[in-house]
């Protein structure tokens, strides 16, 4: 029941080339920093990776984009990061963008064993009809579009069907864990971490704050130990070790 990892190489080392991740954190809130640089230490690569958005330059997952270990991206924001956005325009990598909550809801369908779900977001839109550009080629003109979705109507509404995501590992981070798994993430940084948590068949998680297992509250545990195996906890400088994405302080 000891999950902890005696450093973050050794929480990542088993990640081939080729893997899929589901990242959480929400541009750079509640980033799981740590096991992202440690697999930029790793080297692999061809990873096809699943997150809101991919950092910034220079920060979070936008050092594997700048380091071309990222070749497909699904997620709903591209903005803040240049680099990959102009890997995406120049046709070096793959992109499914698709609705935010969308997103969320396909982790967490992937977590809870659901194959496949129906929602109204992105009905009337090409998320429905198909032709969004998944790649361009080197000449701008699209060489994989997004496939047309199954609808069903249900009480006079349109719905389209949205498969579930399930990845080979999953990266976190959170405020608090125990041994055991059990995590606590910290207000705005909860975001996508459960769920991305959730669709990983294994899920890495650093923590801030190690605690023994006992010591956190059932009602204040956000995710279970069982969507968790391995855990990393942080040095104190990597755990207060922050960026802000845009600071904004009064002139």
């Amino acid at each position: 029941m000891d999950k902890v990892s005696v450093s973050a190489q050794e929480a990542v080392a088993g990640i081939p080339h080729g893997a899929s991740l589901a990242v959480g954190g929400f541009g750079l809130c509640g980033i799981p920093s740590v096991l992202i640089n440690a697999l930029y230490e790793h080297g692999a690569s061809d990873l096809h990776v699943v997150s809101n958005n991919c950092g910034v330059d220079g920060a979070g997952l936008g050092t594997l984009i700048a380091a071309r270990r990222i070749t497909r991206v699904i997620g709903s924001y591209v903005g803040e990061n240049k680099e990959f956005a102009r890997q995406y325009l120049a046709g070096e990598l793959e992109v499914e963008l698709i609705p935010q909550g969308t997103l969320a809801e396909r982790l967490r369908a992937g977590g809870c064993g659901i194959p496949a779900f129906y929602t109204p977001a992105g009905v009337g839109t090409q998320v429905a009809e198909g032709g969004l550009p998944w790649r361009f080629d080197a000449d701008g003109t699209v060489a994989v579009a997004s496939p047309p979705k199954e609808r069903r109507t249900f009480h006079g509404r349109e719905h389209i069907l949205e498969t579930a995501i399930t990845t080979d590992f999953a990266l976190v981070r959170a405020v608090k864990g125990d041994r055991h798994g059990n995590l606590v993430f910290h207000r705005s940084a909860r975001n996508f971490n459960p769920l991305a948590a959730m669709a990983g068949r294994v899920t890495v998680a650093e923590v801030e704050e190690l605690v023994e297992p006992g010591t956190l509250d059932p009602d204040e545990i956000h995710l279970p130990g069982v969507f968790v195996q391995r855990v990393v906890p942080l040095v104190p400088a990597q755990a207060t070790d922050k960026l802000i994405e845009k600071r904004t302080v009064r002139s």
